[in-house]
């Protein structure tokens, strides 16, 4: 059994990472505080990245915080009467606004029963001087975490998707990030337009040598309303197979450091939005997958790190 695992994963779990700090069910709160990003006001570009939806479900646009949180918790606590909570930050960019509205909406989160956390999802250009010392104050007295987006090392596969920001700013912001002992958990996408295995690879292996504690890796999604599903419906490129996929995220995880945490290993669309690739639906599939496949090479997390 892999050492970071109770189960018969071979890499090092989200489940198993919480349960041994806190030692019981931790669960997530998704919550959409209805910021908006740099990359979408003009700040740093129009529109957002080229498969950007802009936002999350139209539940949690028409409502506002405490709601969302109070309904998705009970939702929760059915499945899991004991398990402590993390509101989790998620839609859009998550520390772009003036400070005294981030606190506003993070200590409301943290003020409510079984709470014992955040995790705030944000751009490497998006945290101030003056949101960065609040956010080391804010460590020192709950569990936070930091979740970049940054999916690919390629500059040119980053200029493609207008991520609009460079390398060297999220390599930086790490660094802040982590001298403030703040953790962090980096956002890849596999499947990007052009990209090759060895790309994709690569993209882990620069992250590997960085301070991060966990990554979550996700399929590329063609979703309907998205710059992305018209460059698609123009020209065509490739999209993964589920068996690629799971190729390309097993050799990912061999060379991630066992201590990275893995919180997440594909995505989720909404089925009436999606476009391609239809497997990516059957997430279960996907994870039975990279299991099996793990097995088959009697390989795991970490291997060639």
């Amino acid at each position: 059994m892999f050492k970071y695992s109770d189960t018969n994963k071979r890499y090092h779990t989200l489940d198993y990472f919480y349960k041994h700090i806190f030692n019981t069910k931790v669960a997530k709160i998704n919550l959409d505080a209805h910021f908006t990003c740099p990359n979408i006001d003009g700040t740093k570009g129009y529109g957002g990245c080229i498969y950007c939806l802009n936002g999350s479900s139209d539940y949690d646009k028409k409502n506002d915080l405490l709601k969302q949180f109070e309904d998705k918790k009970t939702i929760m606590l059915k499945k899991w009467p004991n398990a402590k909570l993390i509101g989790y930050f998620q839609a859009n960019t998550n520390t772009y606004a003036p400070l005294d509205i981030l606190k506003e909406k993070y200590e409301l989160i943290l003020k409510q029963d079984g709470v014992i956390g955040l995790s705030i999802a944000t751009r490497a250009d998006a945290i101030t001087d003056e949101c960065l010392e609040y956010l080391e104050k804010l460590a020192k007295r709950t569990y936070l975490t930091i979740e970049l987006g940054l999916q690919t090392i390629h500059e040119k596969t980053s200029d493609f998707i207008n991520r609009c920001h460079s390398l060297k700013c999220f390599e930086d912001m790490v660094k802040s990030l982590r001298k403030g002992n703040i953790n962090v958990v980096v956002h890849i996408i596999n499947g990007l337009p052009y990209e090759t295995k060895n790309m994709m690879i690569d993209t882990v292996k620069y992250l590997n040598k960085l301070d991060i504690q966990g990554i979550k890796i996700h399929m590329l999604s063609v979703v309907k309303n998205t710059k992305l599903a018209d460059i698609y419906s123009i020209k065509p490129f490739k999209i993964l197979t589920k068996d690629e996929y799971i190729d390309i995220v097993c050799d990912q995880l061999e060379y991630l450091r066992q201590d990275i945490v893995i919180h997440r290993l594909t995505g989720d669309p909404l089925k009436e939005n999606l476009i391609e690739p239809k497997w990516i639906t059957n997430k279960i599939s996907v994870l039975n997958g990279i299991d099996k496949e793990m097995a088959k090479r009697d390989s795991y997390q970490g291997i060639k790190s």
